[in-house]
């Protein structure tokens, strides 16, 4: 059970003394609440909280003076307790107890205060904007609401001597500028910045615009983490170089903090007296500019249900006449909503922020690596920057440059300075970049370390290792992808789009399966017979608004947002709509996408794959000695069912000859792979003779049908047998298998495992 602690106590007894000494028969609330006014703990959660002590204090003197009656005569009196009274100190021990403290402390009672809603205690209280949740917060949490994030101590407490030195103007009242706000340039002189580096004519552009008459305030509009907050930074340090024109050369920054001015407002008139009194001190100062980070949220801010009157609203006159210079930042998708407040868009000037290239986010890496270095004790290596940069484009999807190569940067850092070791190591490797891309995009280790250039340089014989019988295939397509990679192909289009043809069974699909593999990018599968009617091809670009699925978006857009580095294959394209082939027309010739929101999905970095069967019976019915009859034949049927502008965005029609004899052994060994990776995982090994491979080939051959009847007979001669073996035989825990041919079925030879 909780107890009242020592000091608590003696609070509790000048209460009673000062009721006693002021001839008042009754101990109250407002009794308590003077004593805490004494007490350290109670002053240190009231100043934290927002109250102005001096005037509490004497509002208190005046209640006890004008309304509570004296007891008369000069004997001593005796002073009970109100209910009030009693409530709340039963309410602080349940707070005490509900929180499993040993001790109920100040904060606690100020807390139970509160649930005395009738008194004067509490309507004091209120009066100053303080509510029961800043008490809770700041005893619970440390969250003083008049500190700023640079003010707070480590438990977020702001002593008695800093409240008056900086919190109190004058007449007592708390400072708008210290309580809600930031100031740029102040902290710029301290040091406290990261520097600004590149960015030159988005930075002329703002100063431009604040030193225009009227309508002087830039919006920095761009994606999340392209530098928006970093301009205004940079000017604030500018300006405190001095290097900016004379107009400037004495301004101030303030950061706004609209979490800060809402926090605890609870009544009407709580906010807009908060913001005007914001307003009015910083136009005080000479030369201020107010920066407003996520401006969007501005609209609606403060406004009471029902009521028109918000922040935005407060600031267009001040913005219209010039009286007040503003810079804020939004993001495009927030901008939209910005955008509907005319009148209030309208006095903004826009400030485009794209996100860097590669060499501009190095730039600005090195310029920054200094400050990250002095902050882990490390150095990092020119190359470990640039590829911190390279590899951050190429694996960590939907964030943007240069924020995400910064955070790789700044984790790689701590990483080699958190490694284990006897001497920590002082320097940032390319691996250690590396293992950070490895872990923050999920993908295995080589995938981050191998290079484009030696995937490529051994692309041919990496797929001829997974597809089997279609060499020419192959050469086609490696030939078409290094053409693109070095450059030599069209710099706004995807990496290639090719349409693989001929019959079925033959390795089409497989072969785009290992293009990924090899390449190490994602694999995007899209079977075309879900697309069959006009109304399933939206889906891919997303549903128009009233119709089921709007808010989904577009599934091959999103997808492509989310893997910019993949393989797109369209399986059996025949089968979709013709509503397809016009989609695909912009994709393959500008390589974008547009869904219904919007939003652009980028293909310079995918290779778009489709695959057909069409012409597979023209190919088949040739005449013994006319090969090249056989594919003529089977690009008519091409011509026939795509268009001409289709057909002309094509890199290459990628033809699959049929599979021969002499490539099936290749087929099996590839089948008894995967099964012998299968039954590893159970301690199971297989091997197989030459004559039991030999049979399988034979028996799986149908030109017809390529591979797949061999998956058949595999599954019904092989796999049947060996689940029964695996699940109830005598290797259900584990040994060896040793599939052989006798007479014209196979046999499995079983050797358990000792």
């Amino acid at each position: 059970m909780s107890s009242i602690n020592r000091e608590l106590q003696i609070t509790l007894q000048a209460a009673l003394r000062e009721a006693v000494a002021r001839r008042h028969a009754f101990l109250t609330v407002e009794h308590l609440l003077y004593a805490l006014l004494h007490d350290e703990r109670g002053v240190d959660v009231l100043g934290n909280c927002g109250a102005n002590l001096p005037r509490l204090k004497e509002a208190l003197e005046r209640f006890f003076d004008d309304d509570l009656a004296r007891e008369p005569g000069d004997e001593p009196i005796e002073t009970s307790q109100t209910m009030s009274f009693h409530r709340c100190i039963r309410a602080a021990l349940h707070h005490a107890e509900s929180a499993e403290k040993e001790e109920i402390e100040a904060g606690d009672l100020l807390a139970a205060l509160f649930q005395e809603s009738d008194t004067h205690a509490v309507d004091l209280l209120r009066a100053q904007g303080i509510s029961r949740v800043d008490v809770l917060r700041f005893i619970s949490h440390g969250v003083s609401k008049m500190s700023t994030a640079r003010d707070k101590s480590p438990a977020g407490v702001i002593g008695r001597e800093a409240e008056s030195e900086e919190l109190e103007e004058e007449d007592g009242a708390p400072d708008p500028l210290v309580a809600f706000a930031s100031n740029l340039t102040e902290r710029a002189g301290r040091g406290e910045l990261d520097p600004l580096v590149g960015r030159k004519l988005e930075l002329e552009r703002t100063i431009q615009i604040l030193a225009r008459r009227r309508k002087n305030n830039p919006i920095f509009v761009g994606e999340s983490g392209v530098g928006k907050t970093a301009i205004a930074e940079g000017l604030a340090l500018k300006i405190v170089a001095g290097d900016v024109p004379d107009e400037l050369r004495d301004a101030e920054i303030f950061a706004l903090d609209l979490g800060a001015l809402l926090a605890g407002t609870k009544y009407r008139g709580d906010f807009e007296a908060r913001f005007k009194a914001l307003i009015a001190a910083v136009q005080k100062r000479p030369n201020p500019i107010v920066f407003i980070d996520e401006i969007h949220t501005v609209l609606g801010a403060g406004a009471a249900q029902g009521a028109t009157v918000d922040a935005s609203s407060m600031l267009k006159p001040l913005l219209q006449s010039g009286a007040l210079r503003c810079m804020g930042s939004t993001t495009y998708v927030e901008y939209r909503h910005f955008e509907r407040d005319r009148a209030l868009a309208r006095r903004f000037q826009r400030v485009e922020i794209h996100e860097p290239s590669i060499d501009e986010a190095v730039k600005i890496l090195e310029g920054l690596a200094p400050h990250y270095e002095k902050h882990h004790g490390v150095r990092y290596v020119s190359r470990a920057l640039r590829l911190c940069v390279e590899l951050s484009a190429k694996h960590l999807h939907d964030r943007f440059l240069p924020d995400k190569a910064i955070d790789v940067m700044d984790e790689a850092g701590a990483a080699v300075r958190l490694s284990p070791g006897r001497e920590p190591r002082k320097k940032v490797n390319v691996r250690d970049v590396e293992g950070v891309i490895a872990r923050m995009a999920q993908i295995p280790l080589p995938t981050a370390s191998t290079s484009e250039r030696e995937r490529l340089e051994t692309l041919v014989k990496d797929l001829q290792g997974g597809v089997f019988g279609q060499d020419a295939a192959i050469a086609t397509l490696v030939r078409a992808i290094r053409r693109a990679r070095a450059g030599l192909g069209g710099s706004q289009r995807p990496i290639g789009s090719f349409l693989f043809m001929g019959p079925t069974g033959v390795g089409k699909t497989e072969l785009a399966k290992q293009l990924a593999k090899c390449l190490d990018v994602s694999f995007l599968r899209f079977d075309m017979s879900e697309y069959m009617e006009k109304h399933a091809v939206a889906r891919l670009i997303g549903a128009p608004p009233g119709y089921v699925g709007y808010e989904e978006g577009g599934l091959l857009v999103d997808r492509v947002r989310r893997h910019p580095y993949a393989v797109v294959l369209l399986d059996e394209i025949e089968k979709a709509h013709g509503d397809l082939f016009d989609i695909l027309l912009q994709v393959m010739d500008h390589a974008t996408l547009t869904d219904n929101h919007g939003r652009q999905a980028d293909f310079r970095h995918v290779t778009l794959i489709m695959t057909s069967n069409i012409g597979a019976r023209e190919m088949a019915a040739r005449a013994i000695g006319f090969i090249r009859t056989q594919v003529g034949d089977g690009k008519k049927e091409v011509e026939r069912l795509f268009s001409p502008e289709f057909r002309n965005r094509l890199d290459e029609i990628v033809t699959f000859a049929q599979l021969t004899p002499e490539v099936m052994g290749q087929v099996v060994d590839k089948f008894i792979a995967e099964i012998a990776a299968q039954l590893r995982e159970k301690k199971i090994s297989i091997e197989l003779t030459e004559a039991a491979r030999a049979w399988l080939a034979d028996k799986g051959y149908e030109p017809d049908f390529g591979a797949r009847p061999l998956v058949r007979v595999i599954q019904t001669e092989l796999n049947d047998k060996l689940a029964d073996e695996v699940l109830f035989g005598t290797i259900a825990r584990g040994g060896h298998v040793v599939v052989d041919l006798s007479g014209d079925q196979l046999k499995l030879e079983l050797q358990p495992k000792h």
